[in-house]
């Protein structure tokens, strides 16, 4: 599989908007956007190391963004569901479970001995705000390098499952010969692409960053951020593999710089080809007609090559997926036919699940098939086509009405989420 990532600003409703986009295959499969300011901060340059000294990208709003550390206020406890609701800034308010709170960093405490009202403490966002849900923080703080995570208050050791068991065993005495440490440690999986050395070194970079978090934290204000996650660009480029990536393409000079910088940290990015795009004539958003992908991207109705075709329906609760025959011709056999459609449509479904970002609850409407086979099948090659979507996805099962029931693992807003964020849907939807 050949994948490229493109980096670029559109023009939606006269605001410019930032798109990090993956194209695998030449198909788009992923879209993230984010409306961006540049301004000069030196706790993102110090967290993130060595970058251009124009400064670090910060999301231009007062919402809680994923990863970041704020100094939050405990607005009130509700003890009927075991929660709080955290100030992270006047009048915003995040939602965290208590039944997860073990060892939090306190700013300031109220001689309660339990979590209170109007303790300021450190909050981590672990979920955006989804629907008409608020974010979702925690009080075990983490930090995440391209090889290991750290968290504070799970100190244990842990491996990715998809490392094999002898690079498992190797990683786990690496670390456990190291001794207990203050904080826990992740392992990922593209630690495999990396020594020893290098792995070692960046727990060690991030350890000293969390123990500067922790330390500067009683001399913060409320409300304040101390941790800025990093843009969603450099945080994907982070996750990817090298070793599937063909080349990453932007035209934004700065922003070129800083993907320099930052692959230039890491042995197994560095030699990932990256162009600065300059042709003055047609822009790199008209070159891959990123405006059409778009405006297709957040439409109801999907429309497949053999004339059928999707409809796609966010709802508060869930999102519902109907396939239609549409313009598609039956044969002699019907059942052959809706199979086929069936199959057609489970492999734009997993493309648009990624597409979209569409989280939580999914029920798809297939088109009926009368035989116990084919509906196994059916269900055999959708969890087959889902496998490869990064984001956990599970397929349950198909109901007695013969809808097929699946759930995919909310982190970020959804494309169309995303888009009402930055008030441009009446230009998209």
């Amino acid at each position: 599989m050949s994948s490229k990532i493109i980096i670029t600003n559109i023009n939606i409703a006269e605001k410019g908007v930032l798109l990090c986009g993956l194209i695998e295959n030449d198909l788009l499969a992923e879209i993230h956007l984010e409306r961006m300011n540049v301004w000069p901060d030196a706790d993102f340059a110090r967290n993130h190391g060595n970058l251009p000294d124009a400064g670090g990208y910060a999301v231009d709003s007062d919402t809680p963004v994923l990863g970041n550390i704020y100094v939050g206020k405990v607005h009130r406890i509700l003890k009927n569901i075991n929660a709080a609701f955290v100030e992270t800034a006047p009048g915003v308010f995040c939602y965290l479970p208590l039944e997860s709170v073990e060892n939090p960093v306190y700013v300031k405490k109220t001689p309660a001995k339990k979590i209170a009202a109007q303790d300021e403490l450190l909050v981590q966002v672990q979920k955006e705000a989804v629907k008409t849900k608020v974010p979702t923080v925690s009080t075990n703080l983490n930090l995440t390098g391209r090889y290991v995570v750290l968290t504070t208050e799970n100190t244990t050791i842990g491996i990715s499952s998809r490392l094999d068991r002898q690079t498992r065993a190797h990683f786990r005495e690496l670390f456990e010969s190291r001794g207990a440490g203050a904080y826990g440690l992740i392992v990922r999986t593209n630690a495999r692409n990396a020594s020893d050395e290098e792995i070692l070194a960046e727990a060690d970079t991030l350890t000293a960053q969390m123990n500067h978090i922790i330390s500067s934290a009683p001399n913060r204000t409320c409300f304040s951020c101390v941790h800025r996650s990093m843009p969603k660009y450099l945080a994907f480029l982070k996750n990817a593999r090298p070793e599937m990536l063909n080349e990453i393409v932007t035209d934004l000079p700065q922003i070129f710089d800083e993907l320099g910088s930052f692959c230039g940290q890491y042995r197994d990015l560095e030699n990932v080809p990256l162009r600065l795009y300059d042709d003055p004539m047609f822009s790199l958003a008209n070159l891959y007609n990123l405006d059409k992908h778009m405006q297709r991207a957040t439409q109801k109705n999907v429309w497949l090559r053999s004339g059928g075709f999707l409809v796609i329906e966010p709802t508060e609760a869930l999102t519902v997926i109907d396939i239609n025959t549409g313009k598609s011709i039956s044969g002699k056999d019907p059942q052959k036919h809706f199979r086929q459609i069936n199959m057609e449509a489970s492999k734009e479904i997993a493309h648009q699940l990624r597409l979209r970002n569409i989280s939580g609850i999914i029920i798809i409407d297939y088109i009926d098939l009368d035989s116990k086979e084919d509906q196994q099948e059916l269900l055999d090659f959708l969890k087959k086509q889902v496998r490869t979507d990064p984001v956990p996805v599970r397929v349950h099962d198909i109901t007695r009405l013969n809808l097929v029931e699946l759930t995919r693992k909310k982190v970020e807003k959804s494309l169309q989420e995303q888009v009402k964020s930055l008030d441009v849907s009446k230009k998209l939807c």
